[in-house]
């Protein structure tokens, strides 16, 4: 059996400022994810609702998910993209998680 991991980056459609993150912006992360571990997927078309209490209101965001297969877990590159994420895209939070797989 292989084991493996599985990313899944958790990508809003708009920037902590309001503007919708470009579909060139997603699709140059792709291709730097592709680049990287030689595959990933985005759900981008089909963008998950979150909803999340912040003090006493609800917020809400569409986002999209991207994933990767990686061979090892490597948190300190996770963490530096998710910093870059935070930044590049205006967030107080960008959520990466990981999961070990086996693929069958």
């Amino acid at each position: 059996m292989n084991r493996s991991y599985l990313l899944q980056i958790l990508v809003p459609k708009e920037t902590g400022k309001g503007e919708p993150v470009s579909k060139e912006w997603f699709d140059d992360f792709l291709q730097e994810l592709t680049d990287k571990f030689g595959g990933a997927t985005s759900f981008v078309r089909s963008p998950g609702q979150g909803l999340w209490r912040s003090g006493g209101t609800t917020e809400r965001d569409e986002v999209a998910v991207v994933e990767v297969m990686a061979p090892k877990l490597a948190p300190e590159f996770w963490e530096s993209l998710r910093d870059r994420l935070e930044r590049e895209l205006s967030q107080d939070e960008i959520v990466i998680r990981a999961q070990e797989i086996i693929t069958l």
